[in-house]
């Protein structure tokens, strides 16, 4: 292809995929109160409380908005997926398109535990951060400022889990060997939890651990598949 019919293809795929996310977002957006409930589950479970607090006249359709665009992408992600696929393919032999797909199926397979984790954990999160103020804070928060901190621990989390798809793919490209990572283990050990520390968006000892303990073990499984793929 050319240099024109490549960006013609691409094109054609960020529309396709802009009508997916817009299509996604008017799904949300008419679902918003099912979404919104699932979403504050772990603020009522560590606050107690039902409701946010609304400090600005718009914010209440400010938050909806936001709801729906997160949604409409999270939905439309399987269409934005299948597009991205179909226009890097042609540009790949068989043997890469072979390597391709488990490490893009695990990566995203990774990046959704990490989702799972974060959500299970900003409850006792919430928790810890509510009470370590005293008592004479009303921890009632902005949904908007909720919403930020859901997303960008979703966010890290599901970043921070594809940790051993970094690792296998370096060792199958030969960059680093089984052998050596069994020697780093107590320099991973310490990478894992100053990473954790430094990145966890809410400071909170159950997030914090609830990283850095499944990196390691990440690293852990690392080493198993790069002894497997040497043999």
């Amino acid at each position: 292809m050319t240099l024109v019919e490549h960006l013609t293809e691409l094109r054609r795929r960020l529309i396709i995929s802009v009508v997916a996310i817009f299509v996604g977002a008017l799904v949300a957006y008419i679902l918003y109160p099912q979404i919104f409930r699932f979403l504050a589950d772990p603020y009522v479970r560590a606050t107690h409380q039902k409701k946010f607090l609304a400090l600005d006249p718009l914010e209440g359709f400010a938050t909806r908005l936001k709801v729906s665009g997160y949604g409409g992408v999270v939905l439309a992600l399987p269409v934005l997926l299948w597009q991205f696929w179909r226009f890097i393919t042609p540009g790949l032999n068989k043997t890469e398109k072979r390597y391709a797909i488990p490490f893009v199926a695990a990566s995203l397979l990774l990046f959704a535990i990490g989702a799972v984790v974060a959500y299970l954990v900003l409850a006792p999160g919430l928790q810890f951060l509510s009470h370590i103020g005293g008592a004479n804070l009303q921890n009632t928060y902005s949904p908007n400022k909720y919403l930020t901190l859901f997303v960008l621990m979703v966010i890290v989390f599901g970043i921070a889990f594809e940790f051993p798809v970094v690792l296998v793919a370096l060792e199958a490209a030969g960059v680093v060997s089984s052998a050596r990572l069994r020697g780093w283990r107590r320099q991973a050990i310490v990478g894992c939890v100053a990473f954790a520390a430094f990145i966890t968006p809410s400071q909170d000892p159950f997030s914090f651990f609830g990283m850095a303990v499944p990196m390691y073990l990440f690293y852990e499984i690392s080493i198993l598949i790069g002894r497997l793929m040497g043999k």
